[in-house]
């Protein structure tokens, strides 16, 4: 996203502007916490994802630098995304955003096993799902 592109220069706007709608979000958390690298398996999470609305946040996400692709090398045909840099910088907000959720939201179905883990032992739950990203 161009500075011009930009409602105003505040880093929370940006953010906003960039990750603001619940499917983009919902892409990096799945790649995050579910080990999601495929179009199928993205399009396949709960929450129902039309393929046209999965394709412009894959591609916005892309061209942010926030996720990066390749092909697969068992099936040339198929791409795996994956978090680069700028999407592994968005980590600690995620686990944030599960610890609100799971307190706060009415039907929240964060784990109890993750919501303890994030109050007694963040940094190595963080430590432990960047690992992971790093195998993938």
């Amino acid at each position: 996203m161009s500075t011009s592109d930009r409602r105003s220069n505040c880093p929370i706007s940006f953010a906003l502007e960039l990750l603001g709608d619940r499917w983009t979000l919902l892409v990096v958390r799945d790649l995050v916490f579910f080990g999601k690298r495929r179009f199928s398996e993205f399009r396949d999470s709960p929450e129902g994802v039309a393929t046209n609305v999965l394709s412009n946040r894959l591609q916005r996400l892309l061209d942010a630098g926030v996720i990066g692709c390749e092909q697969d090398p068992d099936d040339g045909r198929q791409i795996l995304y994956r978090l680069i840099e700028a999407g592994r910088d968005l980590v600690p907000a995620l686990l944030e955003l599960a610890r609100w959720g799971g307190r706060h939201g009415p039907r929240a179905a964060a784990s109890p096993q993750l919501l303890e883990r994030l109050e007694k032992d963040r940094d190595g739950l963080m430590a432990e799902i960047l690992a992971r990203l790093d195998e993938g």
